[in-house]
Formats: C-alpha cells, sequence, structure tokens
C-alpha cells in the first residue's frame, strides 16, 4: 500500500499524520504525535477510527531533539505497521517571496528557507529539522514543503504593502498572512459543506494558541490580520498580536532589552500569557476565577470583533464567519463572545446550535451566517504532496526503511 506521511513540527512536538492513496484518494489511517521533547517525551498515536495504538513514554536521553522524535515516530510506524511512505509532506510556516506553491525539497530550498528564519523563529527552525534529518539520511526520499504563506500570495499590492520605500518591498519586507493551510482547506471545503457561502464574502477566524483570521472573496485570499511575521494581529498564546512599532524602540531605548531579548519577549511573553499572568492556554484561563484571566478572554474576544470589521471592509460587506481551530472549534463561550461583538454585521448566534458545535451556529434569520468548521491542515498537506509528485512523474522510491541512527 502507497501511504504518504505528514509531519508537522514544532518547538517541543512533532505532529504525524499516515494517509494512504487508494485509487487517487487519500484515506487516513494513522495519527499522532511525540510531545514533550526534550522533557519526558511521549509517542501517542490512533487510526482511522480513533483507537489508541500506542502511548509510550521516553526519557529526555532518549528523545532529546525534533530530530530524535522523528526517528522513534519513524521506527515504530516501521517496525509495528510496516509503513515505508514514498513521500513525505511537511508543513512550513515562511516560504519568503520565493515560494507561492508547495515545492519539491532539496539543498537548495533547504538553503533558501533558512534565511526566514528569524520571521519565525518558533516554528521555522522545527519545521525544517526533520526536512534536513530526513533528507542527510534518504536524499532520494521525495519531500515536499507545503508553506503558510502560500495561500495569501495572490492578494493586491494594497493589501500587501507596507508604507515603506520600494527598495525594503524589493527586500521581501511585506505582509504574506500565515495559517494558509487552514484557510485553503476550509476554502476547499465550504462548496461541499455550505456552498450558499462558498462563493461569497467571508471570514474564517482561526483561532488557537496562534491566532488569525483571513478575509476570503470567491474562495480567495484577499487580505489576513498577519503581515511579516508571526506576531501581528491578533493576540495569541504567548504573542501580543498587533503592536505600535514604538513599543518596540521603548524595549530597546528605555529597558535596554537587546534584539533578542525583544525577540523572546514578543513570542513568549506576551498574549493571554502575559495579560493573564496565569497561562497561554485557552481552557486554564476560561476554568480561573482570576479576574486577570477574565480580562484576558475579554481582550482576545475584543480584539477578534476590532479585526473582523476591518477584513469586513476589506471585503466591501460580509456573508459569512466561520470559526476553525482548537478555540474556535472547542470553545462555546468563546465562539458566543464574538458572536455578539460582530451582531452590527448582522450577525445573530442560535445559542443551541452553539452550544451542540453544530455546523452553522446562526439562526435562519441571521444577515451574516456563522459557521464552525474543523480545519485539516495535515490533509491539504497530503493533498499538495501526492499532486506534486504525481505531475512531475516522480516514481514510488520503494520500500525504504525510515529508521535513523540515533543522534550523537
Amino acid at each position: 500500500m502507497d501511504t504518504i506521511l505528514v509531519v508537522n513540527a514544532g518547538s517541543s512536538s512533532v505532529k504525524f499524520q499516515v494517509f494512504a492513496i487508494e485509487a487517487g484518494d487519500l484515506k487516513r489511517q494513522i495519527k499522532g504525535q511525540m510531545d514533550g521533547i526534550g522533557t519526558t517525551s511521549r509517542l501517542r498515536a490512533s487510526d482511522a477510527d480513533g483507537n489508541a495504538m500506542v502511548d509510550r513514554r521516553f526519557s529526555r536521553q532518549e528523545v532529546s531533539s525534533v530530530s530524535a522524535a522523528l526517528q522513534v515516530a519513524a521506527d515504530w510506524l516501521r517496525e509495528a505497521h510496516d509503513i515505508q511512505p514514498m513521500a513525505v509532506g511537511h508543513r512550513v510556516v515562511h516560504g519568503g517571496p520565493e515560494h507561492s506553491r508547495p515545492t519539491l525539497i532539496n539543498r537548495e530550498v533547504l538553503g533558501r528557507l533558512d534565511r526566514y528564519v528569524s520571521l519565525a523563529p518558533l516554528h521555522q527552525p522545527n519545521n525544517l529539522a526533520p526536512i534536513r534529518a530526513l533528507l542527510d539520511r534518504f536524499p532520494q526520499l521525495p519531500q515536499v514543503a507545503c508553506f503558510d504563506t502560500a495561500f495569501h500570495r495572490g492578494h493586491c499590492a494594497v493589501a500587501d504593502r507596507y508604507a515603506l520605500p520600494e527598495r525594503f518591498y524589493a527586500e521581501g519586507v511585506r505582509r504574506y498572512g500565515f495559517h494558509g493551510l487552514s484557510y485553503e482547506y476550509i476554502s476547499s471545503l465550504l462548496p461541499q459543506v455550505a456552498p450558499e457561502i462558498a462563493g461569497g464574502r467571508v471570514i474564517v477566524a482561526h483561532l488557537g494558541s496562534g491566532a488569525s483570521m483571513c478575509a476570503l472573496s470567491g474562495g480567495r485570499s484577499v487580505d489576513s490580520t498577519l503581515g511579516f511575521t508571526a506576531l501581528d494581529g491578533l493576540p495569541m498564546g504567548t504573542r501580543a498580536g498587533q503592536l505600535d512599532p514604538g513599543v518596540v524602540l521603548y524595549l530597546l531605548q528605555e529597558k535596554r532589552m537587546s534584539a533578542a531579548e525583544v525577540q523572546s519577549f514578543l513570542y513568549g511573553e506576551c498574549g493571554l500569557k502575559g495579560l493573564s499572568g496565569i497561562s497561554n492556554d485557552m481552557r486554564e484561563l476560561e476554568a480561573s476565577g482570576d479576574p486577570r484571566a477574565a480580562f484576558a478572554i475579554e481582550y482576545f474576544v475584543y480584539r477578534v470583533g476590532l479585526h473582523a470589521g476591518m477584513l469586513a471592509a476589506a471585503l466591501g460587506g460580509l456573508d459569512a464567519f466561520i470559526f476553525t481551530a482548537g478555540i474556535g472549534e472547542n470553545s462555546a463561550r468563546i465562539r458566543a463572545q464574538i458572536a455578539e461583538r460582530i451582531a452590527w454585521l448582522g450577525a445573530t448566534l442560535d445559542p443551541v446550535a452553539n452550544t451542540s458545535a453544530k455546523l452553522k451556529l446562526s439562526r435562519d434569520d441571521s444577515r451574516v451566517a456563522l459557521y464552525m468548521v474543523r480545519t485539516e491542515e495535515e490533509l491539504m498537506i497530503a493533498r499538495h504532496t501526492l499532486a506534486l509528485i504525481s505531475s512531475v512523474g516522480l516514481p514510488a522510491p520503494g520500500r525504504r526503511s525510515l529508521a535513523m541512527p540515533a543522534p550523537n
């Protein structure tokens, strides 16, 4: 059975899925992750029906890096289930100005993607680590990079430019937008699940630890709350979101922070964590009775409402608003509060549908339809990977072992 392995690597976890290729279609076989990398790691996986397949823990010495975590997962897939993929698809957050579509990986491409580490320091190094590990061990195994920036590359110039001299735009200083794989999946799904809005003016809110919103017109991205880096727009788990650049100057000049300290602060100490002083996890904030937690939630909801108005203006009106990702899919309370914030646009929530997590959350008389759609970024990556290796006529590399030697 031919399979595609999808890898989504973060700073302390590696998520993976295995998709079987059957009659040109993709079927999920395994969904798993290695988390706690660098501390006490845990390998968990389930089959297509959600049944547990493995739950094992590893010491810090056994799994000390993203590459080591990939090795453990690959060894388990090979030894326990004889999974030896014909190609591997990866989520890569930043594609820069060069990459507007999925790309077959080689050393040259990997070198170009290394240049964007400073623009996505939480993501890019970890996205590239498993690519590099597999490229070192299996240079003939096709690997495909799928970019979170690619879906937004069709924006008009006024949406993508900053009010800076032309030379900076030429260097790549522009508004890229992120979470594109999630938005692309939602856009591709709408004709089947909600055809009445698929061609209209839609805002999709990808609300999770990383959060952003995207304006879709006819299924295409026309603007986004994220820009040059993943620091813009909405407040997130540990990121501040939209910020006056003067604050950065203040931190550098008045607080005498180094550029590295400012980067670490803005990426890791702000957002919900900074506002609440409690947690970056919305679930913990919702469960807390601390007024600081309530304020962090209120701030998050307020900012979603503000950016909804901005994106509605970009679209020239609004037909639908879609919730997705961890918070958007799982928190009825946050959905209700956001719906109240955008009621002025014509959105009227159905409380019963909302608490039941239905697909359509709005009342029938709502002028703006409200939906909750579960995103599937890994499936989008698998589709891109299959399409690319098919289009370039790459043969299946045969039954290769993905076992890698333990790191030194």
